[in-house]
């Protein structure tokens, strides 16, 4: 069964951290490609070990400016 997730990315230092929004699952990468091949293997792994994962809803991502830099 193949499943779609949504992966949030940031930068930390030197490392890409990429956030499954529909899990508590994060990896992290020494870029986005890498961070989001070594979310999905966490991903997977998760859930061959986990029985009943708990699936949160995709959330709505979106965008919003505002009129002064914080």
């Amino acid at each position: 069964m193949v499943r779609t997730f949504t992966a949030a990315v940031h930068q930390e230092d030197d490392w890409y951290v990429a956030r499954c929004l529909e899990l508590d699952v994060a990896s992290q990468g020494g870029s986005v490609d890498e961070a989001l091949v070594n979310l999905r293997e966490a991903v997977e792994a998760y859930l061959e070990e986990v029985a009943q994962p708990t699936i949160e809803a995709t959330p709505l991502v979106t965008s919003f400016q505002v009129g002064k830099a914080a």
